[in-house]
């Protein structure tokens, strides 16, 4: 809510995750809907004429630009379990937002935020190590970027520290645990799957700040970004959907960057 009692909320999705031919997310039908674009910088998905297109069309719309890190793992899609050194690890976030930013600012725009994907964005909610390594890559990428991730975490907790602006987001269609974190995906019930259920969770999220964890708990949610997932089907539809509800409801849309 702002200073008069409204709802704004950032609609973020992730985009640009195809390689060579292969494309997986309907990246021009998302962006007439998001405000905040999470584009794949080539370690889980993503090539560079995937990376200077999305910039160039986000950029067109005056959709924002994320950099989405992540562990080196096309094969796994970023979702696999791994051990990266620190020092390995820090480095790899530097090159991967350093080569988003290029074709950012080739397209006038320049990258707004960073957000870690799959298993990184997991693995950094409770390891302080691995949090710590994603924010000095941040670091030395340089712009006092936002990070953008899971309210309380590790990784929230590392970028405060070192300066960096931090930002909450929530899952309209992930569950989440009765601690606020969310469900492992090999979980049953872990993705919800029924559209309207993900309509219905997003306006409570958005006005009520809450949601009902998949053991039943209410469980505040502090968001001021709402992701929505682009690489199931039918995604491009259910995100106007979301968009609409969201809007009837008096919610106000707009960029946290």
């Amino acid at each position: 809510m702002n200073a008069h009692g409204t709802a704004v909320l950032d609609l973020n999705a992730d985009l640009g995750e195809g390689f060579g031919r292969w494309r997986l997310t309907d990246d021009d039908a998302l962006l007439t809907v998001v405000t905040s674009a999470n584009v794949a910088c080539g370690f889980h998905a993503g090539d560079p004429s995937t990376m200077r297109q999305v910039c160039e069309r986000a950029a067109g719309r005056g959709v924002r630009i994320g950099a989405q890190v992540s562990y080196r793992d096309l094969a796994g899609f970023g979702r696999r379990a791994m051990d990266v050194p620190p020092d390995e690890l820090a480095d790899e976030i530097t090159y991967q937002v350093g080569a988003l930013r290029v074709f950012a600012r080739a397209a006038g725009a320049d990258v707004a935020y960073v957000k870690p994907h799959g298993a990184l964005y997991n693995r950094t909610v409770t390891d302080a190590e691995q949090a710590a390594a994603v924010v000095a890559g941040v670091v030395r990428a340089g712009g006092a970027l936002p990070v953008l991730g899971l309210p309380g975490s590790r990784l929230h907790e590392a970028a405060a520290e070192a300066g960096l602006p931090v930002v909450g987001e929530a899952f309209a269609d992930r569950a989440y645990t009765a601690a606020g974190t969310l469900v492992p995906r090999r979980t049953p019930g872990a993705v919800v799957l029924d559209p309207d259920a993900v309509v219905a969770r997003s306006v409570r999220m958005a006005r009520e700040a809450a949601v009902t964890a998949l053991t039943g708990e209410e469980v505040p949610v502090r968001a001021r970004s709402l992701c929505l997932h682009g690489d199931t089907p039918g995604a491009a539809d259910l995100a106007r959907r979301v968009r609409a509800a969201l809007e009837a409801a008096g919610v106000r849309l707009e960029a946290f960057a």
